[in-house]
């Protein structure tokens, strides 16, 4: 997963599961554009992820995760749960605003 942290007056945390980067995703009226100069961060494991959303939670971050995996990894972090995620063309997604 690319975890990338935008600093400003509250934080943004990006993580996009790797093979999304770059590609871009329409439905209707709404599209994901998984721009690399948004989304490209540091390529972390689980693990180093779940690490950096605990602590950016504290931190009063938000966070937008794009992907299976990166869903799956909020999930088990607790930031999100399953009524928080939405799809575009298939493509899970969470906006995460605490």
């Amino acid at each position: 997963m690319f975890v990338k942290i935008i600093k400003s007056y509250r934080d943004v945390v990006t993580i996009c599961d790797n093979e999304l980067l770059n590609k871009k995703f329409e439905e209707g009226e709404f599209q994901l554009d998984l721009k690399e100069n948004f989304y490209k961060g540091e390529e972390l494991n689980e693990e180093e992820t779940l690490s950096i959303i605990k602590k950016m939670s504290r931190e009063d971050a938000t966070f937008n995760i794009v992907g299976k995996k990166s869903i799956e990894t909020a999930i088990k972090s607790e930031i999100i749960s399953e009524k928080d995620i939405k799809t575009i063309q298939g493509i899970p997604y969470s906006l995460v605003l605490l």
